[in-house]
């Protein structure tokens, strides 16, 4: 058996980029590395802050972004993905300028489970900021005009941590925002048959959503499982 070389790092076949945050990250968090049963390796894009990517539309990151991906895949890693799901912006500019796929955001999965459901029913989306999720973040992701979106927006603390960058979170607090949020969602647009979690963060409460709707929910973490499982086929 003789091993090859070329890769400065092995074993973690997905990069993520990260902005440049400081708030607690618990397990389900996509930057927490214990979320992901498989190694990923991070990359933090400097000055890139929630604020900023969110709320500013990530206005001249591109390039900060565009380097950052170009040392991820030099590294080694097979696939790229982001911890944002505004990012969206840059996906036609990002998978252009490596050799590797890439996949910037879970909203990249709405048109899919749309075909997953019944005819007369679609899915929603829950953003962390539904005041400057705009149709051209949408569109980019290729998720269909007219979707049904909700927010933790104006709520009492997920949003304004995150976004606020703050150094605490209420769990249980942020908890209950996330599944109000997708209450209301579920409330306002009966056809809904599932919901889509743009934000990262909102991992750790996709089971609370589950139960207290009933419905399917998607989020970054089974994108990126999917999105890795194409990377490392497992062998049978």
């Amino acid at each position: 058996m003789k091993a090859t070389g070329g890769k400065a790092i092995y074993g973690a076949s997905v990069g993520i980029l990260m902005l440049d945050a400081r708030f607690p990250r618990i397990p389900g968090d996509m930057g927490n590395a214990l979320t992901w049963p498989f190694p990923v390796h991070y990359r933090v894009v400097r000055s890139a802050s929630p604020n900023r990517v969110v709320r500013q539309g990530a206005a001249g990151l591109l390039d900060t972004f565009i380097a950052a991906a170009r040392e991820l895949a030099e590294d080694g890693v097979d696939g790229i993905t982001t911890n944002c799901g505004f990012l969206s912006l840059f996906q036609d500019e990002l998978a252009a300028a490596v050799d590797v796929p890439v996949a910037t955001s879970s909203l990249m999965q709405v048109a899919l489970v749309n075909r997953l459901l019944k005819s007369g029913k679609q899915a929603g989306i829950l953003t962390v900021s539904g005041s400057t999720l705009t149709a051209e973040h949408l569109e980019k992701a290729g998720v269909p005009a007219g979707t049904p979106v909700a927010t933790t927006e104006g709520r009492r603390e997920f949003t304004r941590a995150i976004l606020g960058n703050e150094l605490e979170l209420d769990v249980e607090a942020a908890r209950q925002d996330n599944v109000d949020a997708a209450i209301d969602l579920v409330g306002a647009h009966p056809d809904v048959g599932a919901i889509v979690l743009e934000c990262t963060n909102m991992v750790p409460y996709a089971a609370d959503i589950r139960q207290a709707t009933g419905l399917p929910v998607f989020s970054i973490h089974n994108f990126i499982g999917w999105f890795q499982a194409s990377l490392v086929p497992a062998r049978f």
